[in-house]
């Protein structure tokens, strides 16, 4: 056969299919067989409010690519603790679903927890300012069910296909992959900053939420707005949660830094040593019940996950108390390869047409496959249902279920008919009947396009200090920022939450605040109308939600937390022994840190065991400091008075007995003492005997955190 002559045209061609780069700049966006993309904002659905259609092969495309971008560890959600215990429902929840696991208290319910951070690869460290994942999954007699959610209740973004924009913006910058775990660089805000409905997450991610004091000390959310039905099919909206019985607590921002310096496994380990010690974390589980006929009845669509129900619009109903109860007994096995999913369901529990939901709905099996290998990722014990399971579904890679039987198809008569389908009056699985009749269409509902309304409530609740919080940590962020239209465009969209937060960001970054603009919303396809999305701020129903600050938190416990004792020789006996038998009995956990290991002596020559010395412990690994009498010997080490200060300036507890009072006043506390009490030394506690009582109370409320107000601390 004579060769073809290929014309320069024709060879350009051929080169062009394999660039060694390609710079897309000026270009159309196409899908992955080259087709041009008109909306790549909206996945297609069966009308505005709709469910999304499996046929939405751009969606599909689009997220199968990003779940299969990275082997074999997590994309998101890559760095995780967990651990196992059981749940206890406290009454029947017949009235509302018949969801086995929900009706008889006194059967408790194998779960497993699994807690994590979104950004950071698995090496990162655990103190990173991030969203925390909180997935449980109950092992029922029905089969197991997924709960997987956040420690914040909202998302970023209102549709799955904008799920891999977000990542792909928050990672690593891909030309130099910095930075790690952090969200403090371009990319990320410049997608915030064109991202509009992302506003009210921003909020939650710069407040004290994303950098709790420990996994043990945050709530938990499903987020989205799910469905319970009863044995009766009528059907209500649920939105989940889960309440800490230790209260909410978080860290500085200053100490949090520090941490990751010190301990970067600080709550993985946290985590592990409470439940090894004993004291096990536990949570109440509550759910906002919403009546089918009331879904439109509030300034906010239920099925836009970037909208929370305010708890004192429908209150939150404890029904439920999940412990955790039992450390894994191999990391690998068990908490690297649970494999989660929003779509593992019981009967009595149903989706709604919440986009982003409907998205994760496809997106968690294709990830499992590319993490864990195959179809049979079900069998790897962690993810077994303790019911056995009874299929057709036959061989795959690292298959272990052995099926005996010539039938592996329904309908059978070579197998009797076996396995059979269930009725649902015998347990089997339909969903929910919702009428559908709707045009197929890229589009987003107008309900979804309030943007600001929630973010300004939130920031309205939060206490002066939570505030200020997230002043400086907005304040962090985008003075990271190398591109300053990026750090313009986010203060503008800051003027549409509170002109006062805005004002104080832009002083702190030496820069004016911008004309107020319509921000661009990328919430439309290339040939909507913008001005029809446009909508204004929803007036709430309420200007302030107390459940939505950390300061409302209870505050009547010391259980687990870690104390400093500071102590050399010549400590005296008494003062140290007395005061650590009473945190103790309180179930506070003691550390005697001392200038050096192995042992000191008290004034009676008797010989005292020491934890740590000033070398391997610090101050931010603790949530309190204790100063026996007898620290003479400490008057004049660095350690010890940079140690205090420190404390003081995290706005820590800090309690001296006796002359122990010498070493607060070689400090900068000391400084604060002199000038007489005040707000400076709230928390800070002196006296000669009998401080315990005070000191604990002092510890449970967590910090003290108008020290800010005053100069900061040289620490």
């Amino acid at each position: 056969m004579a060769k073809k002559n290929i014309s320069a045209a024709d060879n350009k061609k051929i080169e062009n299919l394999a660039p060694d780069t390609i710079d897309s700049s000026g270009e159309f966006m196409t899908t992955d067989q080259g087709l041009k993309i008109n909306d790549d904002n909206n996945s297609l659905k069966s009308g505005e409010r709709g469910a999304t259609l499996l046929e939405d092969f751009i969606l599909r495309e689009k997220i199968t690519h990003f779940d299969h971008e990275r082997i074999p560890e997590r994309i998101v959600h890559a760095r995780g603790s967990a651990a196992h215990g059981y749940f206890q429902v406290y009454e029947s929840m017949a009235k509302y679903t018949k969801a086995g696991f929900l009706q008889d208290p006194s059967i408790k319910t194998p779960v497993f927890t699994r807690f994590s951070t979104v950004a950071g690869f698995r090496g990162s460290t655990d103190l990173a300012r991030d969203v925390r994942g909180f997935a449980v999954k109950f092992y029922t007699e029905e089969g197991n069910y997924d709960l997987v959610g956040n420690n914040m209740p909202i998302f970023f973004i209102q549709d799955a296909i904008k799920f891999p924009d977000l990542v792909h913006a928050v990672k690593p910058e891909p030309h130099n992959e910095i930075p790690q775990a952090g969200s403090a660089h371009d990319t990320f805000w410049d997608f915030i900053s064109l991202t509009p409905e992302s506003m009210h997450m921003i909020m939650w991610a710069m407040s004290d939420r994303a950098i709790p004091r420990s996994l043990r000390m945050m709530e938990g959310f499903g987020i989205h707005t799910f469905r319970f039905i009863n044995a009766e099919g009528k059907s209500c909206f649920v939105k989940f949660h889960w309440k800490p019985l230790l209260g909410m607590h978080s860290v500085a921002w200053d100490e949090a830094q520090k941490i990751s310096g010190k301990n970067s496994d600080f709550h993985r380990q946290d985590l592990y040593e409470a439940i090894d010690s004993g004291a096990f974390p536990e949570w109440e589980f509550g759910v906002q019940i919403v009546a089918e006929e009331d879904e439109h009845k509030f300034p906010f669509d239920l099925l836009d996950p970037t909208k929370l129900i305010p708890e004192e619009l429908v209150p939150v109903i404890k029904i439920g108390k999940m412990t955790l109860n039992r450390n894994p007994d191999n990391f690998f096995a068990e908490t690297e390869q649970v494999a989660f999913h929003p779509g593992h369901l019981v009967p009595g529990i149903d989706f709604t047409n919440d986009p982003l939901l409907q998205g994760r709905l496809f997106s968690y099996t294709d990830t499992q496959l590319s993490r864990l290998g195959s179809p049979n990722f079900h069998e790897i014990p962690i993810n077994r249902s303790i019911n056995t399971v009874h299929n057709n579904q036959r061989d795959g890679h690292m298959r272990q279920q052995i099926n005996v039987g010539k039938s592996s198809y329904h309908p059978n008569s070579t197998g009797g008919g076996s396995p059979m389908q269930a009725k649902v009056a015998e347990g089997g699985f339909s969903s929910y009947e919702e009428r559908i009749d709707a045009r197929k269409v890229r589009a987003r509902s107008k309900s979804f396009m309030d943007f600001f309304s929630q973010a300004t409530l939130f920031y309205n609740s939060q206490s002066e200090p939570e505030q200020n919080h997230m002043r400086d940590a907005l304040r962090f962020e985008l003075g990271k920022l190398q591109t300053p239209v990026i750090r313009e465009r986010m203060v503008g969209l800051l003027t549409k939450v509170s002109s006062k937060l805005a004002a104080e960001v832009a002083e702190g970054l030496g820069m004016a605040v911008p004309e107020p603009k319509e921000p661009l919303n990328h919430s439309y396809g290339a040939d909507a109308n913008p001005a029809d999305y446009q909508d204004k701020p929803q007036k709430q129903n309420i200007d302030k939600s107390p459940a939505l600050s950390m300061s409302n938190t209870s505050k009547d416990t010391i259980k687990t937390r870690q104390i400093a004792i500071l102590a050399t020789d010549g400590v005296d006996g008494h003062s140290l022994s007395t005061v650590k038998a009473e945190l103790e009995a309180e179930g506070a956990q003691t550390k005697i840190i001392a200038p050096h290991g192995g042992a000191i002596k008290n004034t009676k020559g008797i010989a005292v065991k020491v934890d740590m010395s000033f070398l391997t412990a610090a101050s931010v690994l603790f949530d309190a400091v204790y100063i026996p009498a007898g620290a003479k010997g400490l008057l004049h080490n660095a350690d010890a008075i940079h140690f205090i200060n420190e404390a003081y300036r995290h706005c820590k507890a800090i309690a001296a007995d006796g002359d122990g009072l010498d070493l607060l006043n070689e400090t900068y506390v000391g400084s604060k003492l002199k000038k007489g009490k005040g707000p400076a030394t709230t928390g800070v506690i002196t006296g000669n005997g009998s401080i315990a009582k005070e000191f604990i109370h002092a510890i449970a409320q967590h910090r003290f955190w108008e020290r800010e107000k005053n100069d900061k601390v040289p620490a």
